[in-house]
């Protein structure tokens, strides 16, 4: 993997400020729900946020705090999303014979 795609996931992380953020506010996952878990280890600082499954932006504009959620919801999604262009670039390139 070139350094540019290892950096990219990086790059997203650090330009959300999803550090900065506090998930004990967020809707706590239950047995009957799903749950969603982010955990980010980047040099010496480690992570983890948890919250219940979020189902669209409706769920988080409901939440105590939707600004968190709503960084959280997009982070996700951005880093979902990358890593499925990924995958599908890889299964897509055909080997020159």
């Amino acid at each position: 993997i070139p350094p540019a795609v290892v950096e990219e996931p990086r790059r997203i992380i650090q330009s959300s400020n999803i550090a900065d953020l506090d998930d004990s506010k967020w809707i706590e996952p239950t047995k009957d729900a799903g749950r969603q878990e982010l955990e980010i280890k980047m040099g010496n600082e480690h992570i983890a946020f948890t919250v219940a499954e979020i189902g669209s932006l409706v769920d988080v504009a409901k939440s105590v705090d939707p600004e968190g959620l709503r960084v959280f919801y997009y982070l996700t999604q951005d880093l979902r999303c990358l890593m499925f262009s990924l995958i599908s670039l890889h299964f897509k390139i055909k080997p020159i014979p």
